[in-house]
C-alpha cells in the first residue's frame, strides 16, 4: 500500500502523481549534470540534487541537500501551521497528513503537495480495557476532501430517495463560497475524488468500481454512507444552501 502521494501541479492539464511505498525514495531538484531527480524543479537557484522524500511506515522524511536555501513545509488545510528544514538536514519528519513542499526559486516559490494518508488514528481505551483499536477508515474532518466527500454525499444526506450524485463541477460550485475553498478548481476536486478512493477509502473489494467518472462517484458515496463517515450533522461544515427566489405575480 502507498503511504505517500506526491502531485506537482500544473504539469499538462492534470497533476502529475507519483505514488511511494515504505521505504522508496524521491529525489527533487534541477538535475543535470550527472544529479538525476525524478521530480524537477527547473530553476538556476534550485540545487542540482536538492532535496529527497522518504516514504516510512505511517509518515514522510524531508532532506534538505541543498546549502543556501531553507525549506518550509507547511499545512494547507491548519492554521497558519509549518515547519522549516535547513540546509544540511536530513529526514525530518513531517507530522502533517497534508502538506505543501516550498522551495526559493530566483523570482518566486515552486512548490508540491505531499499526502500521507496512512497517518494512524487510534481510539483510546479506558484503562485496563487491552489494546487500543485502529480506526480502519480515517478521514480528517478539517480537511479539503472531506468537504468534497460531503459535497458529493449532500443529495443524499438531505433526501435519501436522491439518486443523482454531483458532478465535479456541482461540488467546485457548492465549496466555492468557503472562505478556505475560493480557489479550488476542477483539477482539485477530481485530485480529491481521486485520492479518497485509492487512497482514504481503498476501493479494493470485488464489485467495488474504481473507474473515473459518475461511477467512482457513485462508488465512493455508497461506501462513505454504508460506514456512515459522513452524517447528517456534518452539514453545518458546507455553506448555507441559497433558496429559489420567490415569484412574483403581476
Amino acid at each position: 500500500m502507498e503511504t505517500v502521494l506526491i502531485a506537482l501541479p500544473h504539469a499538462g492539464d492534470r497533476r502529475r502523481v507519483t505514488s511511494l511505498r515504505p521505504g522508496e525514495r524521491v529525489r527533487f531538484g534541477r538535475g543535470g549534470d550527472g544529479s538525476e531527480v525524478e521530480l524537477e524543479l527547473p530553476d538556476a537557484a534550485v540545487s542540482r540534487l536538492a532535496g529527497e522524500i522518504l516514504a516510512t511506515a505511517d509518515h514522510w522524511c524531508l532532506s534538505n541537500l541543498g546549502r543556501e536555501s531553507t525549506y518550509v513545509v507547511e499545512n494547507p488545510e491548519g492554521a497558519g501551521e509549518h515547519m522549516k528544514v535547513p540546509p544540511g538536514r536530513v529526514a525530518a519528519p513531517v507530522p502533517f497528513e497534508i502538506s505543501r513542499v516550498l522551495v526559493p526559486r530566483q523570482r518566486d516559490v515552486a512548490f508540491f503537495e505531499v499526502f500521507a494518508p496512512a497517518h494512524a488514528y487510534l481510539e483510546i481505551p479506558a484503562a485496563g480495557d487491552g489494546e487500543p483499536t485502529v480506526s480502519a477508515l480515517p478521514l480528517d474532518v478539517t480537511s479539503k476532501y472531506f468537504l468534497v466527500l460531503l459535497a458529493l454525499c449532500e443529495p443524499r444526506l438531505r433526501d435519501e430517495s436522491q439518486v443523482r450524485i454531483p458532478t465535479i463541477a456541482d461540488v467546485v460550485k457548492r465549496l466555492r463560497s468557503l472562505p478556505n475553498c475560493q480557489e479550488i478548481t476542477t483539477d482539485a476536486v477530481a485530485f480529491h475524488i481521486d485520492y479518497l478512493t485509492r487512497t482514504k477509502l481503498r476501493f479494493r473489494e470485488p464489485g467495488e468500481s474504481t473507474e473515473a467518472g459518475s461511477s467512482r462517484r457513485e462508488a465512493l458515496v455508497s461506501r462513505a454512507m454504508r460506514f456512515n463517515l459522513v452524517r447528517e450533522s456534518h452539514l453545518t461544515l458546507l455553506p448555507p444552501r441559497s433558496r429559489p427566489a420567490k415569484r412574483t405575480s403581476n
